[in-house]
């Protein structure tokens, strides 16, 4: 190899230390996807778009992320030659492009949001959660410390969850919406795999969500991935949560406080919440100018005491930031939207729907309109 080259490749390699440098830890089976968590950081991150039609038509700021990445990575690959790092990046910056949300949901009521979507390059239903807006997440927060386990969760004799994180997927407009959706893109992509995935509160809601596909729906294929969630349920819901989604990840950052949340209390395993598995801890190895971030998977207890447990959970800006990307609301008030001019649905209770035929153009949807 020419001087050049081998000065190119050292950069190159410089460059993927520096700015991908995530090393995946396991003392367990390869169960979690660095790909596909990156993939789903991204579409999460989206959902705090503040204009829903932007949101909508795919073309908020944070939607173009992945496919910015990848030409940006493919100029790198055309400039060294290097097939095998192309590759590489290819496998863990997924194009974004020819996503389609096909239903929205707001209840306007509780400041909830999810979006339901056909990702084609991974050919997969994609079903993203919101979570708690950024001005009011320090209220939110201090809430936490003091919920109760209060609600049977339904058909699993003695395991408890808090009502509040059930019924805010169960109870709202946004579960009505969620199924709607995912039949609607499965009846036209076939019955491909359903990813759901949310960030805070947002991941508990993606949790329950997942558990009900499977139990209530009988769906199959089912992958549950989500990002700084709380803990809601007791250890009896932990473990039957475990044999309907054996492979479910909650993925943890440094020393996010909410994953923390509400308090477990090993002392008393029968009446304290308790995380289900399996866990992902994203934090920092190393000293100084050596330290590097490495994606550490937990046991399979889902409370692993050498993983996220054994640091205090005393940061909101690690909660705000996972894997490099920014989850939190592009607005400041509470509960702001912008819906702009694209034609939407409105429920007597004020709920706002957007919805399409999967595989409709936006040119033939406002032509149908």
């Amino acid at each position: 190899m020419e001087p050049r080259r081998w000065l190119a490749a050292a950069v190159l390699m410089c460059l993927l230390v520096h700015c991908c440098g995530r090393e995946l830890k396991t003392k367990h089976a390869p169960i979690y996807d660095p790909a596909l968590a990156q993939t789903l950081a991204e579409y999460t991150s989206a959902v705090y778009t503040a204009d829903l039609t932007q949101l909508f038509t795919w073309t908020c700021e944070r939607c173009g992320d992945l496919t910015e990445v990848y030409h940006h990575l493919k100029t790198v690959y055309d400039f060294t030659k290097a097939f095998q790092i192309h590759i590489w990046f290819r496998k863990i910056c997924f194009v974004a492009q020819g996503f389609e949300v096909v239903e929205l949901i707001v209840d306007v009521k509780n400041c909830l949001l999810a979006y339901v979507g056909f990702a084609r390059d991974i050919n997969a239903v994609i079903v993203v959660f919101r979570g708690t807006q950024e001005n009011s997440i320090q209220n939110w927060i201090e809430d936490l410390f003091w919920k109760q386990l209060d609600l049977d969760y339904p058909g699993m004799p003695e395991a408890k969850v808090h009502s509040g994180f059930y019924s805010a997927y169960h109870n709202t407009t946004l579960r009505d919406g969620v199924v709607r959706g995912i039949r609607k893109t499965r009846g036209v992509y076939g019955n491909i795999p359903i990813m759901i995935t949310g960030h805070s509160m947002g991941g508990a809601m993606a949790s329950f969500c997942a558990l009900d596909l499977v139990v209530n729906f009988g769906l199959k294929d089912v992958t549950l991935m989500t990002f700084g969630q709380p803990r809601i349920g007791n250890a009896v819901f932990a473990s039957n949560f475990k044999g309907h989604l054996p492979n479910a990840i909650r993925v943890t950052n440094a020393h996010d406080i909410v994953p923390h949340l509400p308090p477990y209390y090993r002392y008393f395993p029968q009446k304290t919440y308790h995380h289900f598995p399996r866990e992902v801890w994203i934090h920092n190895v190393g000293l100084g100018t050596f330290e590097y971030s490495i994606e550490e998977i937990c046991d399979d207890s889902g409370e692993d005491p050498t993983c996220s447990r054994s640091v205090s959970g005393n940061s909101v800006q690690d909660h705000i930031h996972y894997l490099g990307i920014s989850m939190h609301a592009e607005s400041l008030g509470h509960c702001r939207i912008v819906t702009g001019t694209l034609q939407y649905k409105m429920d007597p209770a004020g709920n706002i729907v957007f919805s399409k035929q999967p595989g409709l153009s936006f040119d033939e949807l406002h032509s149908a309109q």
